[in-house]
């Protein structure tokens, strides 16, 4: 037999022993939990936690040769945001969708797909730029193809994980650490490319990252995918309502989401502009870069700190942690310098780290597998909705109350955010699961080790209910 992402599965052994390759035990009731961990650096993760690290380095290299690129042909910074839109809109709107289709067929082949979809339209991309024919529809167009294949490759992601390693904090952790360290490669890299060849010359440089991915991917060994609790039976409708259903019965998943939508529109939204727009006009272009560059060094320190520290109620720790971006906004608000706002950029960049990681995981090993990636598709489709809107409402909040007290605003929504969380006893009191979960005929979700441990003697083949 073969798993779902074409890998041969494990040989059902005759008496009981263990099957090294999957890490689990095949008897007469069924597939039992192998106790023994898998590390998180083996081989197929070292695979995917650099397909990780080069996707990000490629996406924080798109932003500057749009820029680049279309200031040079002569448009302007709106149509430099239309662009980027063109890329984003398409994701947001299609990456649930995305979630049915990843748990309906092989996840690694969708990944394959999309990362070898993207490196065709950015090799497009870069001939344009190349021939000097730049005209904005057609790289918006090319934008639209890129958001549908990040749709389809982005809910895959969450599945992978658990399937790699046992310990699938330290793999947030690890695969955080590695995005951090490209998001701050990313746009330096860019911007030496067009300076010494063009912005043509990152458009390639970016389809190459796809195409490095896809062969890590297509070199991933992934084991069979853990047993799943009901079958796709029905319709592509049917399991996109079940996917709601499965999330909406999560009140400590939909109450997260929807208090993240409120510091999307008040904190995250208008701090990303402002902080921009104020830091360059103060003190230069180079400041701003050095602040960005204490963000994406502090978000390393917070991955690094999520290797090492396992905190029982996961959601609590995150939602401590992220009291810290407070100091970011509120910094620039205040008027403080480049050093001390780049202290604070750096203590934010820890804490929302911290908080990505503890999130991750929480989804991770809270959710059965065979939804897991319809789950976390509403979860990037609910926490990315409100963005745009932040961003949107910033300009003319600035022009009414003043930029530094918009920010400052943000610093104290910021906290008000935290406490939100805090409040939710969901949220609040949510006790970790170190391993991958079933649900049990009720819908509660309940260890894998337990869901399918035999309680009495089973016939021959059959499997107890999980």
């Amino acid at each position: 037999m073969t798993s779902s992402d074409g890998e041969p599965r494990d040989r059902e052994p005759q008496d009981g022993k263990r099957s090294g390759a999957s890490g689990s035990v095949r008897s007469g009731a069924g597939l039992l939990d192998d106790r023994r961990p898998r590390p998180v650096w083996s081989r197929d993760f070292a695979l995917f936690f650099v397909a990780r690290a080069l996707a990000r380095l490629g996406e924080t290299m798109l932003p500057v040769a749009l820029a680049a690129g279309l200031l040079r042909y002569g448009y302007g910074v709106g149509a430099v945001g239309l662009a980027m839109a063109a890329s984003a809109a398409p994701f947001a709107a299609l990456v649930v969708f995305g979630g049915v289709i990843a748990d309906r067929f092989s996840t690694r082949r969708l990944m394959i797909g999309a990362d070898l979809v993207r490196l065709v339209a950015q090799s497009i991309a870069a001939a344009l730029f190349f021939a000097g024919h730049v005209v904005l529809w057609q790289v918006c167009v090319i934008g639209a193809v890129n958001g549908v294949a990040g749709a389809v490759f982005q809910p895959g992601v969450a599945s992978t994980v658990p399937r790699l390693a046992s310990d699938i904090q330290g793999a947030n952790g690890a695969i955080r650490i590695a995005e951090s360290a490209a998001q701050l490669a990313g746009p330096a890299l860019a911007g030496l490319l067009v300076a010494f060849a063009s912005a043509g010359g990152v458009f390639v440089a970016h389809a190459g990252t796809y195409a490095l991915s896809a062969l890590c991917l297509l070199l991933l060994r992934l084991p069979a995918a853990a047993p799943a609790s009901r079958t796709h039976g029905g319709g592509f409708r049917a399991d996109l309502a079940e996917g709601w259903r499965e999330f909406r019965s999560r009140t400590w998943m939909w109450a997260v989401i929807v208090i993240w939508c409120v510091y999307m529109i008040s904190v995250w939204g208008p701090t990303v502009p402002l902080v921009a727009t104020e830091m360059v006009r103060a003190h230069g272009p180079r400041a701003y870069g050095l602040i960005n560059s204490a963000l994406g060094a502090g978000t390393v320190v917070g991955g690094l700190v999520a290797l090492r520290l396992r905190p029982r109620r996961m959601l609590r720790a995150g939602s401590l942690a992220l009291l810290a971006f407070a100091c970011f906004p509120a910094s620039v608000g205040a008027g403080f310098g480049v050093a001390a706002v780049s202290a604070c950029a750096m203590i934010a960049g820890a804490g929302t780290s911290f908080w990505g990681v503890m999130w991750a995981t929480s989804v991770q090993t809270q959710v059965a597998p065979d939804v897991l990636n319809r789950i976390h598709a509403y979860d990037v489709a609910g926490s990315l909705a409100m963005m745009p809107v932040g961003q949107a409402l910033a300009g003319p909040a600035a022009a009414a109350l003043g930029a530094d007290n918009v920010l400052l605003v943000a610093g104290v929504m910021s906290l008000v955010v935290c406490a939100a969380l805090l409040s939710v006893p969901a949220v609040r009191d949510l006790v970790r699961v170190d391993g991958p979960v079933s649900r049990s005929p009720n819908g509660t979700p309940v260890p894998l080790e337990h869901a399918v441990r035999p309680s009495g003697p089973h016939k021959t083949g059959a499997r107890p209910p999980v």
